[in-house]
């Protein structure tokens, strides 16, 4: 995961395309360079069954989830074929996304393998962030039905300088079940 000088093509701005210019020019640069992003950021479990259904969630992604809050650190990076996420908690757990691409943008979309979990995503840019689209979802190989599929919320943007990112879980009839999220700051 070396960064690449801001001239060199990756598998980011080659998925992209034209499409790369639309987003906010520091996530351009962090996903052109890579880099690492640091900060606080606040973890939910929901209540109830769905409570259950998060800790479950967290423990196979390897989401420390005893504390509310947590110091946080994401390094993005690439090689020639995928688009890298390595996480690290304050408590040392690590929590790494390996994305690969199928075709372009707008109609191409990203697997994103973390642990047993694996998402099929596409991406809207929206004034300048980049939100992931859910389009589809399967747990240790197995595809879950539509009807049963987790419904999520991530994104990422550029607010006063720093990166917002979000990411949440619900299922259907249960409601919210994980989410984690934060300001960070690029080191």
């Amino acid at each position: 995961m070396s960064p690449l000088p801001d001239t060199e093509e990756n598998v980011v701005t080659r998925w992209f395309g034209a499409g790369f210019a639309q987003l906010d020019p520091l996530l351009q640069r962090l996903h052109r360079r890579g880099g690492l992003l640091a900060g606080d950021i606040e973890i939910r479990i929901g209540n109830g069954i769905a409570g259950s259904f998060g800790r479950q969630l967290a423990r196979a992604l390897n989401l420390p989830i005893d504390r509310r809050v947590r110091g946080f650190e994401v390094r993005i990076g690439h090689t020639e074929s995928s688009l890298i996420w390595a996480r690290r908690f304050d408590n040392g757990a690590e929590m790494v996304s390996v994305f690969e691409p199928v075709g372009a943008w707008p109609e191409g979309h990203w697997l994103e393998r973390t642990g047993p979990l694996t998402l099929r995503l596409t991406v809207n840019i929206d004034d300048g962030g980049w939100r992931w689209l859910p389009l589809g979802v399967s747990w240790r190989g197995i595809a879950l039905p539509r009807g049963l599929m987790p419904s999520s919320d991530a994104y990422k943007r550029v607010e006063s300088g720093r990166y917002l990112f979000h990411v949440a879980f619900s299922l259907p009839g249960i409601g919210p079940v994980l989410s984690y999220g934060g300001t960070l700051d690029a080191r």
